[in-house]
């Protein structure tokens, strides 16, 4: 949430500069005949160093939000991609039966192990998940 907010405004701020520089440029005298004078070329020099330092910021930003991105990502399918070990306790069995599933495929009362299997978990039967303290 906080990051779409602080996109937004960073976005906002950025047509501000370019429309404000727009307009700045449609303001200056356009002709051979009017030779600059030393105040506007040192403007003009400013404006141009202004526009170059915003476009580095501009495309820093986006390298650093895609790199953000993409590690933030990695960090949920590596979380979600953890083999947890299921064992379902049943009733008039000795041996409880032991699955490994992905976190993802984890619900309530179902879940899907490694191998495809889609297993059920009956209101009669125990189950323990180990491996979700990480």
């Amino acid at each position: 949430m906080l990051g779409k907010i602080l996109l937004t405004i960073v976005v906002i701020l950025l047509a501000f500069v370019v429309l404000r520089q727009r307009h700045q440029a449609e303001r200056r005298p356009r002709g051979k005949d009017a030779a600059p004078t030393p105040a506007q070329s040192a403007a003009t020099r400013e404006q141009e160093n202004f526009a170059r330092d915003m476009r580095f910021a501009a495309y820093a930003f986006l390298v650093l939000m895609v790199g953000l991105g993409g590690i933030l990502y990695y960090f949920r399918w590596q979380d979600n991609h953890a083999i947890l070990t299921v064992t379902l306790h049943r009733d008039g069995e000795q041996q409880p039966v032991i699955y490994r599933v992905y976190r993802y495929q984890m619900g309530e009362r179902s879940f899907t192990t490694v191998d495809g299997t889609s297993v059920t978990v009956a209101a009669s039967e125990r189950m323990e998940v180990e491996g979700l303290e990480e």
